[in-house]
């Protein structure tokens, strides 16, 4: 006798699609998690090897880096002195074992050069080189944001943003023209606050449209054509994103690439400012000011690296006075990051 085989009915096979379709919707969000945990471990592994090498840095040379250099081109005096604005990481680079982006550079020549304000032909190849490790994996972005110019996440840390975003002899640990000591955060290295994460910039650049900063605040900056800034004027900036994205330079050490401040929180849902100080003085002229909050794709809040080279995720909810006592070297405040 023959047996007839059994066969699924249509209700059961959509039982089956159903049950399958729960699994999907509740292992979906786990894997993401799992995920995001990776990458989030992977910026803070990042932000671990720049303390090493900002230490190691600082046994050599008997000093951190310099925020951003700024001094007198030799042969054009009036030639304004924050182009040579070669940034922390660019004079990191032979500390990370980037051997390949530090024979790539000239740091005696500035990093834009008269009289066309360009980059030196030497240099040219290096900044556009992309280093893996100034990327954080959770930013989408993960690529140039302007052409010819290599990108990063991280930025060091310039203070509170006090002195209307002022760049120079901030109250945190890098700002222009001065390169500090250890010893001289004697808020106590454990305490200081010293890089962080932020975004790298989306939108188009120098433009009067407000539309993209409404839908991406995250991802794009105020610019004023004054500094010091205010409160005020940011909120009556009518441009963004001049003339470049954030983050669009390692190379470069300004408050659109390699320096930000606790001015804002982290994360914070309002653009960051940006202004440019305009003077006589060669020495101060061009100069750029910020308020650049830390942001990140991690949900929650940023990774931060702090003096004695360990890193830490902070909540984006972090009190304000608390967030900002921890940028300074020697504030005096305290106050310990939850």
């Amino acid at each position: 006798m023959r047996l007839l085989r059994s066969a699924f009915t249509l209700v059961e096979l959509l039982v089956v699609i159903a049950i399958i379709g729960v699994l999907v919707a509740l292992l979906l969000p786990a894997v993401q998690a799992a995920r995001e945990a990776s990458r989030r471990a992977s910026c803070l592994n990042n932000l671990r090897q720049l303390g090493i090498a900002l230490h190691n840095f600082e046994d050599a040379n008997k000093q951190l880096p310099v925020g951003s250099e700024s001094k007198e081109y030799p042969g054009a005096p009036s030639f304004p002195h924050n182009f040579y604005r070669w940034s922390v990481l660019a004079h990191l680079t032979p500390y990370l074992e980037q051997t390949n982006a530090h024979n790539s550079l000239d740091l005696t020549v500035p990093l834009y050069t008269p009289p066309s304000f360009g980059i030196a032909p030497q240099n040219a190849a290096g900044v556009a080189l992309v280093v893996p490790i100034f990327l954080c994996p959770s930013d989408s972005t993960r690529g140039p944001v302007a052409t010819g110019f290599g990108p990063t996440n991280y930025a060091a840390c310039a203070g509170s943003g006090s002195g209307g975003g002022s760049p120079f002899d901030t109250d945190g640990s890098f700002f222009v023209r001065r390169a500090m000591r250890l010893a001289e955060l004697t808020d106590g290295t454990s305490n200081t606050v010293i890089f962080s994460e932020s975004l790298l910039g989306t939108g188009p650049e120098s433009t009067s449209d407000a539309s993209h900063a409404t839908r991406q605040p995250q991802t794009v900056y105020r610019f004023v054509q004054s500094a010091p800034l205010s409160d005020s004027g940011c909120d009556s900036a009518s441009q963004w994103n001049v003339s470049n994205r954030r983050g669009f330079s390692w190379a470069n050490g300004e408050f659109r690439t390699t320096l930000y401040n606790h001015y804002y929180p982290p994360n914070h849902k309002v653009p960051d400012c940006l202004g440019v100080f305009m003077s006589n003085d060669p020495s101060t002229l061009y100069t750029g000011f910020g308020w650049r909050a830390a942001r990140s794709r991690h949900p929650g809040g940023v990774n931060v690296m702090s003096g004695d080279a360990s890193t830490h995720f902070v909540s984006q909810t972090v009190d304000l006075t608390i967030w900002r006592a921890a940028s300074t070297r020697a504030g005096g405040e305290v106050a310990t990051l939850p």
